[in-house]
């Protein structure tokens, strides 16, 4: 299983990218959004990437985070949502968007990805509801969607288990929120909707102000 790829873009496409690791391209689909966020040909570039195994196809996926690249395997377990509607739904929401829906209950959010209707869109909602909150606690740095040549040559490919790079960035807000939310008391589920909802709310907030937002919303009603 490859779990990571760090190397040179030499040809883009309009659904994936062309990554030459020391001499070996690798074909490696990627959502609107990711590929969006990536360097220009010719540049370094570091995805996780997940591997699709069919009778007649292997097919590698690249993620710009490990949160990302979770969203597409859960996504990927609900029927009717394949790797190409897995992508869409990323590419229109992002991870964090993903989360917010699935956690707030928010199908109409899913259905506007392209290929999704309604039904499926229920149905990710409802079988993906309990896992909203550990996907959405973790707090992983970036694959570095853009590298060095040096630090592309220092890690080319991670096979097996999850790779664990050294951290390039602070944990997001909403992992942190999420966290002190549970460690408070509240139960995963209801900490997970309040962050969702305060993190839409105000999407700038940093981890203080998501905690503060969160926590009215958990407030009893008077």
């Amino acid at each position: 299983m490859i779990g990571r790829l760090a190397g040179r873009i030499d040809y883009r496409s309009d659904d994936h990218v062309l990554i030459d690791v020391r001499g070996v391209g690798y074909l490696v689909y990627c959502s609107d959004r990711t590929l969006q966020a990536l360097p220009r040909v010719g540049e370094h570039v570091a995805l996780y990437t997940d591997l699709l195994v069919r009778d007649d196809l292997l097919q590698l996926f690249g993620f710009t985070t490990l949160q990302e690249k979770e969203w597409h395997r859960l996504l990927m377990s609900v029927q009717g949502v394949g790797a190409k509607a897995s992508l869409a739904i990323l590419g229109a929401l992002g991870p964090d968007g993903v989360g917010r829906a699935i956690a707030l209950g928010d199908w109409n959010s899913v259905k506007a990805a392209k290929g999704i209707g309604p039904k499926t869109a229920q149905r990710v909602g409802n079988e993906l509801k309990d896992k909203a909150p550990q996907v959405m606690s973790m707090a992983t740095p970036p694959a570095a969607t853009a590298v060095s040549p040096g630090a592309a040559s220092d890690t080319v490919i991670e096979t097996g288990g999850t790779p664990v790079p050294q951290p390039i960035s602070t944990p997001g807000a909403q992992a942190e929120a999420l966290s002190a939310l549970t460690n408070l008391g509240y139960a995963p589920g209801e900490a997970a909707s309040a962050v969702a909802q305060a993190s839409g709310e105000a999407p700038e907030a940093d981890t203080s102000d998501l905690i503060r937002l969160a926590l009215r919303l958990l407030a009893p009603s008077s």
